[in-house]
């Protein structure tokens, strides 16, 4: 029973060790961060670590409070998916199915969205299989291919 209470109160005490050791690491890396101005300085930074990140991944409040909405500079950012804001998400508008053109038009299920409008790539002659493949003259868009026969 002596060597149980032993070896509880030597768990106990790695344990408290491991959490002081973790907070000071992250209250060191929180200081390095205040340094920086702009909310949108580290878009595209991916950490490794999951110390610090709560119960919920999602949980990052720097992360999550940098939407475009709030900051439309970070879709500009290196690495952002496009540089327009559509329901706090960054795209572009002249080629997402989501919001083709303008944000909330959706494009139906076989069309593809080419310089912000909605066509057929299976039959559009100026956008045939993918955006700006145009047929020839006198050769028609069939199944997505030019001149098919």
């Amino acid at each position: 029973m002596k060597s149980l209470n032993i070896f509880i109160a030597m768990l106990i005490l790695i344990m408290a060790l491991a959490i002081s050791l973790s907070v000071a690491s992250h209250d060191q890396e929180d200081a390095n961060d205040t340094a920086l101005d702009l909310p949108f300085t580290n878009i595209g930074l991916v950490s490794n670590s999951l110390r610090g990140a709560g119960r919920f991944l999602a949980q990052n409040t720097r992360l999550a409070a940098m939407t475009c909405n709030k900051y439309p500079r970070v879709c500009r950012a290196k690495g952002s998916p496009g540089p327009d804001c559509c329901k706090k998400k960054c795209v572009k508008v002249a080629t997402d199915r989501l919001n083709c053109g303008k944000c909330g038009r959706k494009c139906k299920y076989s069309e593809i969205c080419c310089k912000g409008q909605c066509v057929n790539p299976m039959t559009d002659h100026n956008h045939c299989g993918d955006c700006n493949n145009k047929c020839g003259k006198g050769n028609k868009c069939v199944h997505g291919m030019c001149n098919y026969a």
